[in-house]
C-alpha cells in the first residue's frame, strides 16, 4: 500500500519530530549520567565531605539549567519544522529582548529567585546536606533548586523557602568552611559544687566517648548568678549530628554523676530565720490569739 504524497509528509514529518525529541532525551539522559557518576565520586556520607558538599551544590544547578535550556531549544527545533508556526519558533530564539521585559515585569520575584539560585550556586553561602538554622529550626540542606531551597528539618520535616531568602535574611550555616563543631551544655548548680571533682570526671566521660574528634574538651564556670553558678562545657564533635550527641551524652552523664555524689550541689533557694523574727511571730500570734 503506498502512502499519498501528503500521507508521506506528515509521515516524514512525525519522523522529524521523533528524532528531535529523542536527541533531546539521550542529551538529558547523558546529563543525568554525568550527574550520578560525579556524585559517586563526591560521596556525602564521607566524614569529610566538604568538596563533596561544594561539587553537588554547583553541579545540581548547572544541570537544572542545562535541562531546562535543552527543552526550550528542542521546543523550539520543532516549531521551527512546520512553515506555519515558523515564527512562533523563531520568536522562541530570538525574542529575548521585549519578552524578556515582558517577563520580567510580570514575573519579578521568580527571575530574582533565579539570579539568587545563581548567586548561590558559585559563591555557596550554603551548600547541599551544609546544617543551617532557618526559621528557629536546625536542619540540612536537602534540595536546591532554581526557586527555592528544601531543608530537612532533624524530626525529618521539610522546610521550603524560596531560594533569595537566603540572599536576603542572615542565617546560620554550621557547616559553612568545615563540618567539625564545638558543642556547649550548661549546667546551673549550687556553689558548694567540687568544680575540680566536676572537671574531672567530664575529662573522663569525654575521653571515653567515640563522638568526641579528640580537638577540644573544657570545663569552665562561665558566670555567678544570685543562687547558683553556670558551669559551661565545650567538646568538638566531627559533625553536626556528632556534636548534638555528644551534648546529650555530656548533659545525661553529669546529672547522673552530681546525683549520685553530690545531690546537694543543685541549685536551692536559702532562707534564713533569725531570733528577732521567732519573737515577732511569736507576739503576732499571741495578740491574733487575744482577738
Amino acid at each position: 500500500m503506498e502512502l499519498t504524497k501528503t500521507e508521506g509528509q506528515r509521515f516524514d514529518k512525525a519522523v522529524e519530530i521523533g528524532l528531535i525529541i529523542s536527541f533531546a532525551m539521550v542529551l538529558i539522559r547523558f546529563v543525568n549520567v554525568f550527574q550520578e557518576v560525579l556524585y559517586s565520586r563526591y560521596d556525602l556520607k564521607k566524614a569529610d565531605n566538604f568538596k563533596g558538599r561544594k561539587v553537588r551544590t554547583q553541579l545540581q544547578f548547572i544541570r537544572q539549567i542545562v535541562v531546562v535550556t535543552i527543552i526550550m531549544l528542542t521546543a523550539a527545533a520543532i516549531l521551527l519544522s512546520f512553515e506555519n508556526l515558523r515564527k512562533i519558533g523563531a520568536g522562541l530564539l530570538t525574542g529575548v529582548g521585549i519578552g524578556g521585559i515582558i517577563i520580567g515585569f510580570a514575573a519579578q520575584s521568580s527571575l530574582s529567585n533565579l539570579l539568587a539560585g545563581f548567586q548561590i550556586a558559585f559563591t555557596q553561602p550554603m551548600r547541599i546536606d551544609d546544617g543551617v538554622v532557618v526559621e528557629g529550626e536546625y536542619g540540612n540542606v536537602e534540595e536546591i533548586t532554581l526557586t527555592y531551597v528544601v531543608v530537612k528539618i532533624w524530626d525529618q520535616r521539610r522546610l521550603v523557602l524560596p531560594i533569595r531568602y537566603f540572599i536576603e535574611k542572615p542565617f546560620q550555616n554550621w557547616t559553612r568552611t568545615t563540618t567539625e563543631l564545638l558543642g556547649t551544655a550548661f549546667f546551673y548548680l549550687d556553689f558548694s559544687i567540687p568544680i575540680d571533682q566536676l572537671r574531672k570526671e567530664f575529662n573522663r566521660l569525654v575521653e571515653s566517648s567515640p563522638l568526641w574528634d579528640k580537638r577540644v574538651k573544657v570545663l569552665q564556670v562561665t558566670d555567678m548568678k544570685e543562687r547558683s553558678v553556670e558551669v559551661r562545657t565545650l567538646a568538638s564533635a566531627r559533625n553536626s549530628s556528632e556534636a548534638f550527641d555528644l551534648r546529650c551524652y555530656i548533659r545525661e552523664n553529669i546529672i547522673l554523676f552530681i546525683q549520685k555524689n553530690y545531690p546537694e550541689s543543685f541549685p536551692k533557694n536559702r532562707s534564713e530565720v533569725t531570733n528577732n523574727s521567732s519573737i515577732s511571730i511569736t507576739e503576732n500570734t499571741e495578740n491574733l490569739v487575744r482577738k
